[in-house]
């Protein structure tokens, strides 16, 4: 495996930016620690990318009936007397500021009078700064933030940049820091964005950005946005360029030339019992042109629940098998991985095609016997778990890897089963639809194959969102619905918990008692044997009803499944509780979706089940999660990369990534290694913003 090195030598203009943030006024060995884990990082650069949250306006106002009730205000008056309180008394310190349009009252707490007296003394002019607020009618300033004598000191800075703070650091010391780091940023560097774009935006240069976000001269948000925004689509730019290198990189690899197998592929959809999507053939189509090429194809596979996604990779398959190579389809757990071969094997043995799979659970002759059909030849096709990539495993000629929910495995994990093979094709496939633009940030390497329909006589799955205060209700109708023989997932939120009847072991442990039928339960603390065999047994019939966690949120297919229950639905993701919907609507039944939650909902909950009760259009539902939770925690794809963003936030700036792909997908085209005068004004901005991980070259 190698991997793509985004920065091989630093350019030495860029030292001072590295250097540890010790270096800075200020921070010493009792404040380095936590700043450090403040801002993710341990040099001068990291502390730069710290940005304000928001900024405050310190500007002097003409009046003390110029200031606005809770906003932070500056004026300047007059000290008129002081109110102080009996020693004893917990009362405040009260000061009267007086000017041409009428008083202000300062108030401290615990403050020494003697200090306040200096400070404050009669007679003299004072510019304070702090928030103001309404008390009794008058306007009052409590513990203002700065206390300024105009003869001798300069007046608090116009505009204070805001920043977020962790324990033992306040804002003046890691804006003084700051102010020094900003002398860190070379004058010289070239400019790296397309100058029409650069004007048309109205963007500043790239050291005036940081400058005007972290010392401004003058408080205007609209040059606030357009820094930040500047700086966004260098992150964006940054990040696109890396995977430009990546796929030209790529195509400079040779990979097998998979011809087209279109009268084996026919063969295989003649002997389904469905007609096959125009989704599902547009993929296909793409997919083989992919195989055709002699470098190796990198592309995602997006579908929805139930859109098809297996039947378009077992038709890659037979490509890949009919042109002499093997195929390995690797799931993330046992139950999928077995799942997937039985489908597999149930639509392409009786075609001649030779199917097996391969999990940790298997062991001896069985074992042995299928890793040397893999060294062999003769086995074609492999299902399997990360099995598939230990060492002990062979292929003769391994020529496709298809990834089923790929966001489970790591980069790492898809480059190991890759070394298996000189350069072969890898297929993607995930069950989680994501915006366009979060799966570009996400997977911006990969080309992109969309399954946007459901195959037809696919069940619609009818969503009820009910209190648990009907959950008696409930339970009869899933007693009834067993009684006709058809299946139920019952889901809650936690395996166990003393004073909780809505955990997976409780609610086991009721229905057994309430139901005449048996319960199962599954959960990730159980052994892997366990889970399977009650897996095993609800597939089979031999249970009605399985209680489990968010462990069968993926893959698990039962046609005899006709309700889902989500106890505690308001705690769960949007994305989450569709996938748990998905796991029903599989058979000729009619099929419910029941959400219980527990009185009163919030704002947020009630919008998200609301929005899974009215669609179960897998691209809006995550685009309304997306909204309300924001990238990094949607769909488990924290861990991508996707959270990773330094500046850019995908939610404001989502047009900017489209901006930068085609951008840099034009200097690319015009300049493969980018080795002109802009490509290497990139490289200093891949030095400084590429992504916070290594694309493994698979």
């Amino acid at each position: 495996m190698t991997m793509f090195n985004v920065c091989p030598m630093r350019d030495e203009r860029l030292y001072p930016l590295f250097a540890s943030v010790d270096t800075l006024p200020g921070i010493g060995p009792k404040s380095k620690a936590p700043l450090e884990r403040l801002i993710g990082g341990t040099h001068v650069w990291d502390l730069l990318l710290h940005l304000p949250e928001r900024w405050l306006d310190r500007r002097i106002r003409d009046n003390f009936s110029a200031t606005v009730t809770g906003e932070v205000a500056t004026v300047s008056g007059e000290v008129q007397k002081h109110s102080a309180p009996p020693q004893s008394s917990k009362a405040p310190h009260k000061v009267r500021l007086a000017d041409a349009t009428g008083f202000l009252t300062l108030v401290f707490f615990r403050a020494d009078p003697r200090w306040l007296t200096r400070q404050l003394p009669v007679g003299e002019t004072r510019i304070v700064s702090g928030r103001v607020e309404d008390f009794q009618g008058g306007r009052q300033i409590v513990h203002p933030d700065y206390i300024v004598d105009p003869e001798k000191d300069d007046p608090p800075p116009p505009v204070e940049p805001i920043y977020p703070l962790t324990a033992g650091l306040t804002n003046k010391r890691i804006h003084t820091a700051i102010l020094a780091a900003l002398d860190a940023i070379p004058d010289d560097l070239p400019e790296w964005i397309d100058r029409a774009l650069l004007e048309k935006r109205n963007w500043p240069d790239f050291k005036s950005a940081f400058q005007i976000l972290h010392a401004p001269a003058s408080y205007d948000e609209l040059q606030f946005e357009r820094a930040r925004e500047r700086l966004a689509y260098d992150e964006a730019m940054a990040r696109e360029t890396v995977f430009a290198l990546a796929r030209s990189a790529r195509k400079l690899r040779q990979a097998p030339q998979l011809p087209a197998a279109s009268k084996a592929q026919n063969a295989l959809v003649a002997s389904l019992p469905f007609t096959p999507t125009k989704a599902q053939t547009r993929a296909v189509s793409e997919i083989a042109a992919d195989l055709e090429e002699p470098h190796p194809m990198r592309r995602m596979l997006q579908g929805d629940v139930g859109s098809g996604k297996t039947l378009v990779g077992a038709l890659a398959a037979v490509q890949a098998a009919q042109a002499g190579y093997q195929i390995a389809f690797m799931a993330p757990t046992e139950v999928l991985a077995r799942q997937q071969y039985t489908t597999l094997d149930h639509w392409l043995s009786p075609l001649g095609y030779q199917v097996s799979v391969l999990t940790g659970r298997d062991k001896g002759a069985a074992r042995k016997g299928t890793l040397l059909g893999l060294a062999d030849g003769s086995i074609q096709i492999i299902a399997g778990t990360h099995a598939l990539f230990q060492e002990s495993v062979s292929f003769r000629k391994l020529g496709l890897i298809i990834v089923d929910e790929q966001h489970r495995f790591g980069v790492m994990d898809r480059a190991r089963l890759a070394d298996k093979a000189m350069s072969p094709h890898i297929l993607v496939m995930s069950a989680t639809p994501i915006p366009r633009t979060l799966a570009m940030a996400v997977n911006g390497d990969l080309d992109m194959s969309i399954l946007d329909e459901k195959p037809a006589g696919r069940q619609p799955v009818t969503t009820r969102v009910l209190p648990d205060t009907r959950i008696e209700e409930v339970v009869e109708a899933v007693g009834r619905a067993c009684q006709r023989g058809e299946r139920v997932f019952w889901i809650c939120p936690k395996v166990d918990m003393d004073d909780d009847d809505s955990t997976a072991v409780s609610r086991h442990a009721a229905l057994g008692e309430q139901l005449h039928v048996p319960v199962g339960l599954v959960h990730g603390r159980m052994k892997p044997v366990e889970k399977d065999e009650a897996l095993e047994d609800f597939r089979a019939g031999k249970i009605g009803v399985l209680v489990a966690t968010t462990v069968v949120e993926v893959g698990v297919d039962v046609p005899e499944a006709t309700i889902m229950v989500i106890e505690r639905a308001e705690g769960f993701g949007l994305a989450q509780l569709h996938q748990l919907r998905g796991r029903v609507g599989r058979g000729e039944k009619p099929s419910y979706c029941l959400l219980l939650y527990r009185p009163p909902l919030g704002d947020t909950a009630k919008q998200r089940l609301e929005t899974l009760r009215r669609t179960d259009d897998g691209f809006e539902i995550a685009d309304t999660d997306y909204k309300l939770r924001g990238p990094g925690d949607i769909l488990g794809l924290r861990q991508a990369g996707a959270a990773m963003f330094r500046i850019l936030d995908l939610r404001r700036h989502a047009l900017l990534m489209e901006i930068a792909r085609q951008d840099v997908g034009l200097l690319t085209r015009q300049d493969s290694q980018l080795e002109a005068a802009r490509g290497k004004a990139l490289s200093l901005l891949r030095e400084l913003l590429s992504p916070r991980f290594d694309l493994a070259q698979d």
